[in-house]
Formats: structure tokens, sequence, C-alpha cells
């Protein structure tokens, strides 16, 4: 058995006919009972129409679809289609055939299943035959493919897969959420499943796993040619995709140029041999939360590291293998990368090599803000468009600033493409301050940010790039978008960026007296809260809807209240109130400007929760668990669904799922939120730490940061801009820490972090790229910093108290003192006023909302009783 803790996608072209009913719809139906499912098979094609679990009405198939948008032509995928590459050993041609291509009603094949069909009217299979049948699998549904060789000589199988669906067209909000489902790959081989969730979180799960010696090997994606209203390839459908058992034609073909996940594999049918391949449907009628245990219910192994599977140099994983059968050996790519320690019981530390190169390493945060501000930064006084000095866009693959795009959004300093470099590079100074970028940032602040992207009246442009063929600049483009549409202010999601931008600086000049050189830290505070609630007035756009990254604003509206500014920060409170106000009266406020979207849960979340709505904070966090899951793999792990911003920012323009887009560092707030508030359920946890860990992975070793990876099995790369991924290092900033948990399954596990447990005391090292916050779980306590970095912490169980040891930045500038805050989550027994915060044994003073703590060149030890 192989057992890979990694993942894949694909493409096929298939002629299509119009207008008559290819599936056999108008034939009827067959509908059967598992103990678990309701299924609907089409008579003519037994391809599966509906598919519901028992008791519930929910489909996940688009049933009503599938007839009303008249998804029944030829080469229209159904679940139950296969594809094959073939040939007779002795010859050179490849055949290539699918079920989807030209239907032909099949042939019954009495087998005894609940279903069975004889594929060869509807498929050109030479010497092979391809049985298909539905069957019961102890309660559950499979589908099993027998492929028997009726040849007389040798023929192999180069490739070999079976369709698996979302369609949003004509949808709308309400049946977005209620009727449809998003499916997450494990592209791990033996050990490989489809995860299938509702989108809105809740109700019963669907977990997709092998049968027989059924690897998924490779998750391709299907070309379809567009039908009418079912258009693939856009943000109302992403398409369909393949478990892809057998993948060697496509790898020495259409893949040539990639490594993918797994090694690809082909078969050898001798005349008269049959092999099976199947997958089984299991039904996870607990829901989103029970999938590791339906997987394991169902014999197939898996896998569950803990914190994840992005692992920095100077951290550890413990690896927990859910498996019948002994682990034989280990092996890791590139050899030796990592270190592996059998515990006993299919449970192994991981500890990275220190001789590997990994992305996600101390220093990666450090090289991100030097790539920045160098590489990135753009001096052009000719600019017209009153771009330099600034931070801009990069070409990653030329290594070369983006100065010109028809798209305008890379190259214009506004939108989430243009402002991502800046705000990344701002935001950065939060926790890692250097005084060398904030002197650019702030060149960048007075020249460009509050000069050109900005009014007086700190409005917001859509852009500042435009096109336009009468102005004396040496356009390389030949078409753009005008100057009245760029200078436009009208765009809620673009005052984000500024705001983060001031809060950022007021941040690191407010822990860092001296740092700040242009304007004093309370300038930048007030730049912040104007910029937000000039994106509140009524000619904005959008302002109604969650914002992405707007967590920031919360944070601006607490930093307004801890500096006493208490009308700005009522007039604040009473904005984001009347916002929530509308929320309130919609089933689900976290819509965008697309007709689905992965981004405004997490503004939505922060609102409701600030201001005690918990029924529709609940609601919003079950939304995120319905496009975002945990997954044994470090690109799917965490990675909330996005799949449509290459073509908005990215260099290579497709619609493709995107590995660790900016949607997985801002849904991860909402799920390290919603832990924080219940430390008992680690699965949300595992979700927020897999996103927030995900961010950095964009990073490469020179410190470039791509917007996202693209994820299908041709491609398998980072995406050439920098796009906007500063969003997502936003995300993982605001939501990053040090977790300890003592969890049901696990023990005291630490998360951003090394623990060992004496006598019940666990002592922790901080290990997170911020090293300002650490989390308590048995306390239901967050404690946070605004400077220095906790090093180490200890939690007495039996007194709960805890002590930690705080030190300086390593390299930066140096704190005289730290401000420290205490927040008491609902779990927790006392309210964080209550806490005695004590230097030496004397109490700290009170200041900003907190207790300000001393620091020195050394390590300040602070007790919390």
């Amino acid at each position: 058995m192989h057992f890979r803790i990694l993942f894949s996608l694909g493409l096929i072209t298939l002629p299509l006919a119009f207008g008559q009913d290819d599936v056999g719809f108008g034939n009827g139906t067959y509908a059967f009972k598992t103990r678990n499912w309701k299924a609907v098979v089409v008579k003519d094609s037994a391809t599966l129409a509906s598919l519901k679990p028992a008791g519930s009405d929910f489909d996940f198939l688009p049933y009503d679809l599938m007839q009303l948008l008249r998804r029944v032509q030829n080469g229209c995928y159904h679940w139950g289609d296969i594809n094959i590459r073939y040939r007779a050993t002795s010859s050179d041609t490849w055949n290539e055939t699918s079920s989807a291509t030209v239907r032909q009603p099949v042939i019954e094949a009495g087998t005894g299943a609940l279903v069975s069909s004889d594929l060869s009217p509807t498929m050109e299979l030479g010497p092979l035959k391809v049985i298909r049948e539905w069957v019961d699998v102890s309660g559950d549904l499979g589908l099993r493919f027998t492929v028997t060789n009726s040849g007389d000589e040798d023929v192999e199988i180069w490739a070999l897969g079976s369709a698996v669906n979302n369609i949003f067209t004509k949808r709308n909000v309400s049946d977005v959420n209620e009727k449809c489902s998003f499916m997450e790959p494990y592209i791990g081989q033996d050990a490989g499943h489809l995860r299938v969730l509702p989108l809105n979180g809740i109700g019963p799960a669907l977990v997709i796993t092998p049968l027989y010696k059924t690897p998924l090997e490779a998750y391709r994606w299907l070309w379809e040619d567009n039908k009418g209203e079912t258009r693939i390839g856009s943000n109302m459908w992403e398409g369909f995709f393949e478990w892809t058992v057998h993948s060697k034609a496509w790898a020495e073909n259409e893949w040539k140029d990639v490594d993918p996940w797994n090694t690809p594999t082909n078969a050898v049918l001798k005349p008269g041999e049959s092999r099976r391949y199947g997958v089984r449907f299991a039904a996870v009628t607990e829901g989103v939360l029970n999938i590791d245990a339906a997987i394991a219910s169902t014999e197939a192994p898996n896998a569950i590291s803990l914190p994840g599977y992005i692992i920095p140099r100077d951290s550890q994983a413990t690896l927990h293998l859910q498996t019948k059968v002994g682990t034989h050996s280990m092996s890791t790519s590139p050899p030796d990368s990592l270190q592996v320690i059998d515990r006993g019981n299919n449970s192994y530390t991981i500890q990275p090599s220190a001789s590997t190169w990994g992305r996600v390493r101390p220093r990666g945060c450090t090289d991100l803000g030097t790539f920045l501000t160098t590489n990135h930064w753009f001096v052009d006084d000719s600019d017209p468009f009153g771009r330099s000095p600034s931070i801009m866009g990069y070409d990653g693959e030329k290594g070369a600033i983006i100065e010109q795009d028809k798209r305008t959004a890379p190259v214009g300093l506004s939108d989430e493409g243009g402002a991502g470099a800046y705000v990344a590079a701002a935001v950065k100074q939060t926790f890692q301050p250097n005084a060398a970028e904030i002197t650019k940032l702030e060149e960048f602040v007075d020249k460009v940010l509050f000069k050109t992207i900005q009014d007086e009246n700190y409005a917001v442009k859509r852009w500042l790039f435009y096109y336009d063929p009468e102005l004396d600049y040496n356009y390389t483009i030949t078409s753009g978008q005008k100057k009245d549409y760029v200078y436009e202010i009208n765009r809620a999601y673009n005052y984000v960026w500024p705001a983060a931008t001031y809060w950022a600086l007021y941040r690191a000049g407010r822990a860092y007296p001296g740092l700040l050189k242009t304007h004093d830290w309370e300038w930048y505070l007030n730049r912040a809260y104007k910029t937000v609630m000039r994106g509140m007035e009524p000619d904005i756009g959008f302002k109604d809807k969650g914002l992405m990254g707007e967590t920031v604003f919360g944070k601006i509206l607490v930093d307004l209240q801890r500096e006493s500014r208490s009308a700005e920060a009522q007039n604040l409170t009473d904005v984001m109130r009347a916002r929530l106000d509308v929320w309130l009266t919609e089933a689900y406020p976290y819509g965008s400007e697309q007709a689905w979207d992965s981004t405004g849960q997490e503004g939505v979340y922060f609102w409701t929760r600030y201001f005690g709505e918990t029924d529709l904070a609940t609601r919003v966090k079950n939304s995120v668990m319905g496009y975002m899951t945990t997954v044994p793999h470090w690109g799917y792990n965490g990675n909330a669904r996005r799949y449509w911003d290459f073509v908005v920012a990215g260099k290579s323009q497709v619609v493709e799922r995107q590995i660790h887009h900016h949607g997985s560092g801002l849904n991860a707030i909402v799920m390290l939120s919603a832990f924080r508030d219940d430390p008992t359920n680690s699965y949300l946890l595992r979700v927020g730490y897999g996103g927030t860990s995900g961010a950095l992975s964009n990073i490469r070793e020179d410190g470039f940061a791509s917007c996202a990876m693209h994820a299908w099995p041709e491609h398998l790369s980072w995406d050439g801009f920098s796009g906007d991924y500063g969003p997502n290092f936003v995300g993982m900033v605001l939501g990053s820490g040090t977790y300890l948990v003592d969890d049901v399954d696990y023990g005291m596990v630490a998360y951003g972090g090394i623990v060992k447990v004496d006598d019940d005391r666990a002592t922790m090292q901080a290990r997170d790229p911020l090293r300002r916050k650490i989390f308590i779980g048995p306390l239901g306590v967050e404690i946070e910093l605004d400077a220095g970095v906790v090093e180490q912490f200890t939690y007495d169980p039996n007194s709960r108290n805890v002590s930690l040891k705080v030190g300086q930045l390593g390299d930066g500038p140096q704190a005289e003192a730290a401000i420290l805050w205490i927040t008491a989550g609902p779990s927790s027994t006392k309210e964080a006023a209550e806490y005695q915060v004590k230097v030496d044994g004397v109490e700290a003073s009170r200041d900003r909302g907190g207790r300000k703590i001393a620091l020195t060149s050394g390590l300040t030890e602070v007790h919390i009783d």
C-alpha cells in the first residue's frame, strides 16, 4: 500500500452533438436505496443523477440543473463516466475513449449489482471490455469498474479515471448556499480520498474513498465545451474533475514539463485478465467535523499531522497515521529533508532538516520585507500616473517590476492586485519593524498614498494606471481601462489596504518610539480612522459587504479605544453597527461582487462576534467550514476555495484552483477566532492554522512571494506575479499565534511551537512567525504583546498560572517596554481584568488597556496569575 501525504488536476477535449438528449433522461431513471443513501441513475447512460443521504433532501448532485440546463448532450460529464487511454503493447498507436464522448444506451450486464452495465456501445474499447456497477458497500454506495482484456495480446492502460461537481449557474444566493457543495481532494494514492462539503457547512457530508486497488494518483480538471448557461471555467462553475488512477499517459505528454505529486503509473492486462477499480461514497451523517472518523470507518488509511503539513525548520510536527496495517518504510522528497522519529502506535515526530531549504523558515518574513522594499521598489519621476516612489507588483519569473498590464489591477497600486505588495511590506512592520523599510514606506505614504491614491478627503481611487494613447508614455499594451473609470472612488474593498498601511505604521511607531521620522504615530492612527470612515460614506459601493482584510478595521477601533479617542471610536462603532443591522436582515450577508465568494465571511464574522450576534457568527463560521477544510497535504490543508483570481491579478490568466491564495490567510482568521471561543474544537484550529501557515508557503527563497500556486497537474507551479498576495499576508499577520491545546484525542499539543510536558507543567517555545501572541487553550485566554517577542511560556494546570519569558527582536529596534494585553474568551473562568501581571514580584502598571512591561536586553520573566 502506498500512502502519500501529498496531491494533483487536467485536460480532455471532447466533440459535441447539440440538440438531443444523449444522456437519456427522457427514457427514465432508476431510483434505489442503500442503508445510507438514496440514489437516482439514468437508465440509458447508467450515470448517477442524484445522491441524497438517507433522511435528508440535500443532493450532492445538481439534479435540477442536469435537466433544466439540458446537460444531456454528448461531451458533458456525469458521475460514473470513465476515460481510458490504451494500446496493444505491439502497437505505437494510443487510443483514447470516454463514456461521455458519443453516448449510446448501455447494455444491462446482469451481474446482480444494484445497476450493472456493459459500456461497449458507448465507448471505443477495441480488445477491452468495461463493466460498470453501482453496488451496496456496507450500506454505502459503491462505483465499480471491471476492465477485461478480451483480446489475444497484452494491452497497456496508460490513463484511466472516472469523473466525480458544483454548478452555481442561475442559482440565487440562497440556492448556492443551500444546494451546493465543494469537493476537496487528498491526492494520496491508496490513501487518497475526496471530501465533499455542503457549502453552508452544516448537515451531512460525503467522503469518497478507494475500493480495491484504486489510488487517487492525480486529480484532473475535465474540459467541456461550454453548454450555454453551464459555462465552465468561470466564477459560476469551476468544472468537473476526475479521480485519475493511472496517469502515465498524461505525465509523458501533456504534463511532461511538470513534476507530479505522485509517480505516474500504467497497467498491463494480459489476454483474459481483468482488473477492478472502484470508489465508495461514504455518508458522513454527523457532518464536516466527522470526516476523519468516517474515513476511518471505511478502513481507508488517513493521516493527521499536528499542527499541520508546513513545518518551519526550527519547529516540528507529530504525524498520526490512521491505518490497520503497519508502516513498513518512510521516504522523503528531497531525500533527508525530514527526520522521522517513530513514537510507536503509528505516530511519528517529524523534524525538518537544517540542510534543506523550506518555504516556511524563521527568516521567511524578513526576506519578504527586504525583497518588497528593494526589488519591488519603483522610482521613476517621469511616471505620468503618480506611482513613484512605491512598492509595485513584481514578476518573479522575469525578475522585474510590472509597470504595464491591460488589466490595470496588477499595476494600479490599488485593488487587491495593485495594493498587495505595499500592504504586505507595511503590515510586516507590526511584528518585524525595520528602520530602512519604514523609511521607504513613509516616503511612499507622503508622495503616493496620500497624494495620488487618496485625495485630500481620504477617498481611494480604483487604480492609478490607465490607458490613454494621447498620453506621452511608452505603452507596450494596446488597450486598457480609461482614466475616468480608474479614478472612480466608489469601491469599498480598496479602502482596506490604505487603512491597513496607516495602522501598521501606527503600531510600529507606537511600540518603538523614534522609529517613525516623517510623522508621529498619532498622525498614522488618525489617517487610518479617516480612511475607514470615508469608505463607509453613501457614495461608496459594496460598503455593506464583508470586505477582505477588514479585521484591520476592528484593530483600528480597538486601538482608538486604547488611546482614549472616544469620539472617533464611537463614530466607527456606530458605522459598523449600522452595517451589522443590515446583515441581520439577510440570510447570507457574506456575498461580494461575485455570484459566490469566500472573501466576505472574514469581515462579517469579526463584527457579528464583536457585537455579540452569536447566531449570525455561527452561520458565518459554518459557511467557512463549507469551503475550507483539513486535508493531509500542505497545499490543500486550510486552503480556502479560490479559483478565478489568476485572471484578475496573476501572470497565467486561467480559471484554476488556487493553492494558498488570499482566501487561506483571511478565512483562517475566522477559524482561529472560532476556536478561541471553543478551545475544545481542535478541528477549527487545524483548519485555521493550516490557512495561516499556508500563507507563508508563497514566499520564495529569495523573498519573492507569489499570489498563489496553480493546482492543475499540467502546471503545479507558483504564479509568476506577486499580484494580490498582500491580503494573504495580512490574514497571516492578524491570525498567527502560538497555541497550547489540550486535545481530547492527542493530549497537550503545540501549534506554532514546541511543547514539553513535565509533571503536568507544559513549557512551550514559541515558533510562530510573529511570536507576539499566545493562546492557552485550557484557560481560554489569549496574551498579546505589542513589542518584543515571546521566547517561551509555561502553563501550570494545577495553579492555572502562566509565566512568560519575553525578549527583544533578534534584528531590528529594541523596545524599552511592551504592552501586554489579556483577552479572556467565553470558556475562561476569569475576566481579563482579574488576572494579576507581575514582573519580579511587582504588579505591572496599567496602560492602553493592558499592562506595561519593562524590557531589558535579555529575557524578562512575566508571571500571570
